[in-house]
């Protein structure tokens, strides 16, 4: 009987706040994305689901009672625990447009300086490095094979880092959201046909082979000759010094991107589009 009272009273009102509730809860989930809140949240609504599937089927009414004044805490702690990804909300509601382009052009031109300064001075060591920065398509499975950073970019952890007397010189450092991600990351190697030099080790084919899967840029450093690469789109820029390394790497990674709209969407997002293309006449 409740549910046909709901369709009876369903009106257009009732529709836009369904879809209020449903945009809120989906920005939510958005902003704690890939932080440890989320496992904090998926254990606090398990604890809360078996304690309310108990507390109904069995009628417990002390441990009903204990219930409901945890959830009275709850409200006072969920905004002290959900602190840091609070106060990320409210700066990104604060920040313009204008601005929020402003700074990421300004981080990404240090980003590229940063590299510059630790690229060179590693091929004047003939320390062997490979860095790569994240565009559009996520590298997060890549970055889980490694060791877990998040730091800031600077030429001096970067050069710690390849240092060949440390345990995460073997490996790619990967860069993404401003930070050091991961350093130690396995990546794939390249089929190997679209390579010129045979001689060519495992550190250019993997940074090949990331390029090819995805629209990531690697730096590569010979530790055998100190040459300079850049790969990106399957293909490798060899023989580069630090003035031709900044240029190549504000036209790849500096530059915004000029893409379409809907060549930006999400891939799922883009097949949908196509597929109604395909039906729906023009």
């Amino acid at each position: 009987m409740e549910i046909l009272w709901a369709f009876d009273n369903f009106t257009l009102v009732s529709l836009l706040d369904i879809l209020l509730v449903a945009g809120l809860l989906f920005a939510a989930s958005l902003l704690i994305r890939g932080t440890q809140a989320v496992a904090l949240l998926r254990g606090t609504l398990l604890v809360l689901v078996l304690l309310g599937f108990f507390t109904s089927v069995l009628q417990l009414t002390g441990l009903r009672w204990l219930m409901g004044y945890a959830l009275m805490g709850a409200v006072i702690a969920i905004p002290v625990i959900f602190q840091p990804e609070l106060r990320r909300a409210l700066t990104r509601l604060g920040e313009t447009p204008f601005i929020g382009r402003s700074k990421r052009k300004t981080q990404e031109q240090e980003i590229i300086e940063h590299i510059c300064v630790a690229a060179e001075r590693l091929a004047e060591r003939k320390h062997g490095a490979l860095i790569v920065l994240e565009r559009n398509t996520s590298l997060q499975d890549y970055i889980n094979t490694g060791v877990l950073l998040n730091s800031a970019v600077t030429p001096q952890l970067l050069l710690t880092i390849f240092w060949p007397k440390t345990e995460l010189h073997d490996g790619a450092a990967i860069l993404t959201g401003g930070l050091i991600a991961a350093a130690a990351c396995v990546l794939p190697l390249s089929s190997g046909h679209r390579l010129s030099d045979r001689k060519l080790g495992t550190r250019h084919r993997a940074a090949l082979g990331i390029s090819e899967v995805s629209d990531a840029i690697c730096v590569v450093v010979s530790e055998e000759t100190g040459q300079i690469s850049v790969t990106n789109g399957g293909r490798m820029i060899r023989r580069l010094d630090s003035n031709r390394l900044r240029t190549v790497l504000i036209a790849f990674y500096g530059a915004e991107d000029r893409r379409p709209i809907a060549s930006r969407w999400p891939r799922w997002l883009q097949t949908m589009r196509n597929r109604l293309n395909r039906i729906l006449p023009s």
